[in-house]
């Protein structure tokens, strides 16, 4: 989303010829140094053969992209709401507001569930980091971060810690304890540093593992006790907005999304890119793998929902109508995949039978932009955040 780049220069030294200019980040056999634009084009341009140049390398590389799609389209032979017309359709659906939690000073940009069903932790651009208590709206903990705009937050899955970051370029996991006095500031433990915002955030399946996305272009995985960066991912040609974990059963992957308009998926062990998908005509804001973990759907700012088969390598569906013109900031699949709930900026939540393609249902209550959205555990609800400053869990 574009109300959420923000651009950073860095000043400083260049590894390689040693002047004060402004810097970006290059990799180097995973290694991370600061160059000049100067020094990263003639670095660029190292080992090219005779005759070769960037631009002819950069056309041959978008013929065999143009080739590749070739390939795909040949495998393409029906659309998935085609496979679906024999399925029933789904019956009356009604959800409504059962719970408003009420408390931030300003947007609510993030929001996770914890694995007890019942705890949520929600991040604003009021600085505040709130863990709820969602049966009875009470606040448990709350914790005022050194920076506005906090844009990711996430709990751990022992529910006895929580991560959070944005504007700091820093990821933060603070140990949660039952004693509601405690200053949870000075147990504070600085995990992941990017150079740019921190968009997201997530932890492995343990406690010890924490996934980040961030406004430099690139995520990585770090090691929460000692703060080591263990694997990063390059790949994304401009800010990476969100990412999601593959469910635990279907081995170490993850997908992320940009401003670059491209969904990618990563190996967490190599840190390659094993899959890449460029159908979106805007920057991707959310994306969230499908409960079987062989699919993920998409949310843009070019008001679609896209699904992608993994095992199909292609887009499978496109959710769209249209009457909707504002761009999608956030979805999220039901416990059975059968529907897609998706938050918009028009202060609406859609829903979606993945199947169909269809329109079932129509969510008002939000008063500005629905910015988050996050389906319980059991499946049971869902919460939204919006920039009206509250969140709602609607069952």
């Amino acid at each position: 989303m574009c109300d959420q780049t923000f651009l950073v220069n860095v000043f400083g030294s260049c590894d390689k010829c040693f002047k004060q200019r402004a810097l970006r980040p290059v990799f180097k056999k995973s290694q991370q140094l600061s160059y000049c634009s100067i020094c990263a084009e003639i670095m660029a341009t190292d080992g090219l053969h005779e005759n070769e140049t960037l631009a002819s390398l950069k056309s041959e590389a978008e013929s065999l992209k143009g080739k590749l799609e070739e390939e795909r389209a040949k495998l393409h032979d029906v659309e998935l709401h085609q496979v679906a017309e024999r399925v029933e359709a789904l019956g009356q659906f009604v959800m409504k507001t059962r719970r408003t939690l009420k408390g931030h000073g300003n947007k609510v940009l993030c929001m996770d569930w914890c694995k007890d069903k019942r705890r949520i932790v929600s991040s604003s651009q009021d600085g505040k980091v709130i863990v709820w208590d969602s049966f009875t709206t009470n606040k448990e903990h709350a914790v005022t971060m050194p920076c506005t705009w906090v844009m990711a937050c996430a709990y751990a899955p022992s529910g006895c810690a929580i991560a959070c970051g944005g504007l700091d370029n820093k990821c933060s996991v603070y140990p949660l304890t039952f004693d509601k006095n405690e200053n949870m500031a000075a147990k504070k433990k600085s995990v992941a540093m990017h150079t740019n915002y921190l968009s997201a955030c997530s932890f492995t399946n343990s406690d010890m593992q924490i996934l980040t996305a961030s406004g430099d272009g690139t995520c990585a995985l770090w090691d929460v006790e000692s703060g080591q960066l263990l694997q990063s991912f390059h790949g994304h040609g401009a800010d990476v907005l969100c990412l999601d974990l593959a469910p635990s059963e279907t081995g170490n992957t993850f997908v992320s999304g940009g401003c670059d308009k491209k969904a990618m998926v990563w190996d967490m062990r190599s840190g390659q890119c094993v899959q890449a998908f460029e159908t979106h005509e805007s920057d991707i804001n959310s994306v969230r793998y499908y409960p079987s973990g062989d699919a993920f759907a998409s949310g843009s700012d070019d008001a679609t929902c896209r699904l992608y088969d993994l095992r199909a390598d292609r887009e499978v569906a496109i959710y769209s109508k249209e009457s909707i013109i504002f761009g999608a900031s956030s979805v999220d699949f039901s416990l059975s995949g059968r529907l897609l709930f998706a938050g918009y900026n028009d202060y609406t939540i859609n829903v979606w039978d993945v199947l169909k393609g269809s329109r079932v249902s129509i969510l008002f209550g939000h008063e500005n932009r629905v910015s988050t959205l996050r389906v319980s555990p059991d499946g049971t609800a869902f919460c939204s955040g919006s920039w009206d400053h509250t969140l709602r869990v609607w069952a």
